[in-house]
């Protein structure tokens, strides 16, 4: 069975970057799965991708080398099993804000004596170069568990849901976290309640062992944040960097966009 390298990264204490996939496309996946990160999420919790399709990217990213994951709409079991055995090598599950939600993740996602995970399928072992039987037994050891952090009850029970065992990282999502504190949406920010409550999540990850994360926009922040200490880092995600390449393009050929279809 091929080991889960992200986790391991984690649990070394060193850095490890991914993005974002947004297009409901296995083509696009497929090429971005060879552009050098060490993971990438489909995200499912805010785009038209549905299971069929997340399962064909779970399998072309697998493939590759990267680790397929995916962020869940939600924090139920459901989801959980959907995306898990059908491949994904971990999920990111957003708006954990107790430790209550935080265990409902763990026993979710985790087989007996863990968690409560139903067992079948096929396509999970497959995308671990194994059989199901092996998958079975070592999926506990190398399936990765990231809680996201996008509220300020999260910041405020940040002691209680990262004591929670079982849990690999926890991710800050900057826009739905400023939004919470009520302030302009965001991936970065002076603002000091802001600042302060990144630096709580980032000791108290370190405190119980769990690596920190956050998404952010550019390589610049990519590398600030890593520094910081923060090891789970999202860069932007590929519609972002279609866009700003194509942007970069029409901006020198003096082109833009036609005030007739500007709306569209």
């Amino acid at each position: 069975m091929r080991p889960n390298h992200v986790r391991a990264k984690l649990k070394r204490g060193e850095a490890s970057l991914g993005t974002w996939l947004t297009l409901p496309d296995p083509v696009a996946a497929r090429m971005m799965a060879r552009v050098g990160f060490d993971w990438l999420t489909v995200e499912m919790e805010h785009t038209p991708i549905d299971i069929g399709c997340a399962a064909q990217m779970f399998a072309v990213i697998a493939d590759s080398g990267p680790a397929p994951l995916a962020r869940v709409p939600w924090n139920t079991g459901e989801n959980f099993k959907r995306v898990l055995d059908n491949g994904a090598w971990g999920v990111v599950v957003p708006m954990v804000c107790s430790r209550a939600e935080a265990e409902a993740v763990v026993e979710g996602v985790r087989y007996h004596p863990l968690g409560n995970r139903s067992v079948g399928g096929q396509a999970h072992a497959v995308n671990f170069d194994t059989d199901p039987g092996t998958y079975y037994a070592r999926a506990n050891e190398e399936i990765l568990i990231v809680v996201m952090a996008e509220h300020v009850k999260a910041i405020e029970k940040a002691d209680e849901i990262l004591s929670v065992p079982g849990i690999d990282a926890v991710f800050i999502g900057p826009n739905d976290l400023l939004n919470s504190m009520g302030k302009k949406p965001a991936f970065d920010s002076e603002d000091k309640e802001f600042v302060d409550a990144l630096a709580h999540i980032r000791a108290t990850a370190k405190k119980h062992g769990i690596a920190p994360g956050i998404h952010v926009i550019d390589v610049e922040s990519a590398k600030r944040r890593r520094d910081e200490g923060f090891q789970f880092i999202a860069v932007g995600s590929e519609v972002a960097f279609m866009l700003a390449d194509a942007r970069k393009t029409t901006a020198a050929l003096g082109l833009s966009l036609k005030k007739e279809v500007a709306r569209y």
